[in-house]
Order: structure tokens, then C-alpha cells, then sequence
């Protein structure tokens, strides 16, 4: 041990979830974020494409998403060097197999507009019309810049006086005098209140500091970059999602970003591809499409970490004091984000917090889990 640092608030991950209650709170108490990487962000936030799509997701995941809208529409401008969210329709299509998932979806969203075959080829002109039994299309959606959000609130944390500490993982954790004492290779920490936000590893650090594991499960997503195909401009092109979740692809840079949308179960761990789950969501995206895929320029894996009802944890520990959840964000982590992060830190806070989301506290609690 080389160093001791007292403060109020030690924050167990730099991720998107760390950063932004972070930001929050530096500014009214002294803020720690411990994180076991050499770089903030490296797993899931930093292989996040996320995208704004207010119909995802269950009621909470919507109410969340729809505060956060307003955060990126109105307040993101005033935080961070550039716009946060940049124009991207979602174009939701779907075979015969799963047209019942189509006209699920759109019995439940909000905005989300059917349109024919017509419309849905001029949108995304690679689509096989054989293949095509419905489309449905939300014109209310963005792509989410994650480095500028994450960047920008772990500078608004520094600047409020947070410090950042990195390749520090906890590797022993224990409360003593109304206070967590926090052993990692760089340093001891002591803090009033631990909020893990530690993603994926967030049941393993809940069971350090003596907490019961909420049943957290990580899930393996899968990306391939494949060269856009000749003769087209992709730029405007929406993110095509099959409605049965069998695959999606978005335009990126010139390339198309296609996800087989796999949701493996997998123990926390740096993430990478299964080349046969890639393979087969690969060919069922050629399915669905003219171009054939015939070179990968590049793939990655990151890890969406869930809840057992796949809603997000935020609250307090019921049995270990101060301890903190704020995880289990899943493939909504980026897009939930500001609403998550302005609700916790009030939690922390003992305070109120926003009228847009304080109905939620019971849905988020890790209570909910008895």
C-alpha cells in the first residue's frame, strides 16, 4: 500500500454508470472512482454503438429513457464540447416467421409508424423484398456519441475535485468505525458510501464488501464490421433491426456494423467473439438482405450485464450500510445514462430525486429482490 485517501463517496467502476454519478456528486462531497482497468471505459462502455430508441425496453427502461431524452435534447449541449445525439431512424423489419413481433412491437411503442414495402426499401435499399413480410419505422431516434459522454462527465468529475484512480482493483473491502475500508494495489481508500457500479463484475464486488448477490447475469453481444457494398451510400441509411432479434446492422464510418444479436451467458471476463455465433447471425443477416457477406474487416465482443427482470438496479443495500448498487444497466446502459446517473446521486444524497423519475425507486431498488 502506498497511499491513504479518505473520502465520502468511493465509486467501484469508470464505466458510463461510475462517470456520470461521479460527475454528479463531486461538486458536494470528495469523490473516489476506483476502477481495475488501465482505462476507464474499456469494457462495455467503451464497445457500446448505442443508439436512442425511446421503444426499448420494459415501462421503467421507457420512463428512464424518456427523462434522459430530455437530458440530451436540452441539457447535453451546456456539458459537453459536442451534440451528444446526431439523427438515426430505426427501421424495424421482420420475415413471416416473426411478423407476430412486429405487431407486438408496435402495439406497445410509442412513435413507432408500419410502412410498406415500398418505404422500407428506400430506407434500407439492400433489404431482399422476398424476404420482407412487414416494417415499422421510428423517425425520433439518434446515435448516442458514448466517448464524448463519457469523457465529458469523467472531466466535470475531475474539475469538481473526483479523483480518478485506475488499475486499482478492490481486493479486500471491510466496514469499520461507520466507515468501508477499501485495500486495493494502489492504495487504501476509506469512504462513508460505496456505490458499485462495477458492470458486469458488479455481484462479484457486492459479495467483496458482504453484500448478497442480486443474481446479475453478463451476456456476450457480438459486432462485425463489414465493408458497405458497392454502389450505395450508407450514411443516411436507418439501423435496421430484425423485429425477432435475430440480428441488426448499422451504418458506421462507410461500414455496416451488423450484431447477431446474441445474448450469451458468460462469468464476467474481457469479452471476445464466438466465431460461430458470429457466423450464423452473419448468415442470418444475409438472409434477409441482397449483398452476400463476403470479408469481415473487424469484430469485437462487449458484455450487457442484466438483472433477473432486466430492469436496472439503483438504491441502497438492504443489509450491507452504505453500500450502493447502480447496475445491471443491460443494453440500456447508454441511453438510460443521464436519467440513472441524476437519480442515484440524489439517492446518495438523501435528497429528492427528479419528479420525471422518483415514481421509479421502488422498480430500481434492490429491495425488489427480497
Amino acid at each position: 500500500m502506498t497511499e491513504r485517501i479518505d473520502c465520502d463517496v468511493a465509486i467501484i467502476g469508470a464505466g458510463i454508470a461510475g462517470a456520470g454519478i461521479a460527475a454528479h456528486l463531486a461538486d458536494a462531497a470528495g469523490v473516489v472512482v476506483l476502477d481495475q482497468e488501465k482505462r476507464a471505459g474499456h469494457h462495455s462502455t467503451g464497445r457500446s454503438a448505442a443508439v436512442f430508441i425511446q421503444n426499448y425496453g420494459n415501462a421503467t427502461i421507457r420512463g428512464l429513457s424518456r427523462e434522459s431524452g430530455r437530458f440530451f435534447r436540452e441539457g447535453g449541449a451546456r456539458d459537453f464540447a459536442v451534440p451528444l445525439l446526431s439523427p438515426r431512424r430505426i427501421l424495424f423489419v421482420c420475415d413471416a416467421a416473426t411478423r407476430a413481433a412486429l405487431d407486438g412491437l408496435l402495439a406497445q411503442s410509442e412513435g413507432l409508424r408500419e410502412i410498406g414495402a415500398r418505404e422500407a426499401l428506400q430506407a434500407m435499399p439492400i433489404l431482399d423484398p422476398g424476404w420482407l413480410a412487414g416494417a415499422a419505422i421510428e423517425e425520433d431516434a439518434s446515435d448516442i456519441d458514448v466517448d464524448a459522454m463519457h469523457q465529458g462527465w469523467l472531466r466535470r468529475a475531475r474539475e469538481g475535485g473526483a479523483r480518478l484512480i485506475l488499475d486499482a482493483p478492490v481486493e479486500r473491502a471491510s466496514r469499520e468505525g461507520g466507515r468501508w475500508r477499501i485495500e486495493t494495489p494502489n492504495g487504501l481508500v476509506s469512504s462513508r458510501i460505496v456505490v458499485n457500479a462495477a458492470g458486469a463484475w458488479a455481484d462479484e464486488i457486492a459479495a467483496l464488501f458482504g453484500a448478497r448477490r442480486l443474481g446479475l447475469q453478463p451476456m456476450r453481444r457480438s459486432m462485425a464490421v463489414l465493408p458497405a457494398p458497392e454502389g450505395h451510400v450508407t450514411r443516411d441509411w436507418p439501423l435496421t433491426a430484425d423485429a425477432g432479434d435475430r440480428w441488426y446492422v448499422k451504418p458506421e464510418a462507410g461500414r455496416l456494423l451488423v450484431s447477431p444479436a446474441d445474448e450469451d451467458p458468460v462469468e464476467p471476463h474481457d469479452a471476445y467473439v464466438d466465431d460461430m455465433v458470429l457466423a450464423e447471425g452473419l448468415h442470418r443477416f444475409e438472409q434477409a438482405v441482397t449483398m452476400e457477406v463476403t470479408r469481415v474487416e473487424s469484430s469485437w465482443a462487449g458484455l450487457r450485464t442484466f438483472a433477473p427482470d432486466r430492469t436496472p438496479v439503483a438504491g441502497f443495500d438492504g443489509s450491507a450500510e452504505g453500500f450502493f448498487w447502480l447496475a445491471g444497466q443491460g443494453g440500456y446502459g447508454m441511453q438510460t445514462a443521464p436519467a440513472m446517473s441524476a437519480l442515484a446521486a440524489a439517492l446518495v444524497e438523501g435528497r429528492t430525486p427528479p419528479a420525471a423519475t422518483e415514481s421509479l425507486i421502488a422498480a430500481l431498488s434492490p429491495a425488489r429482490f427480497g
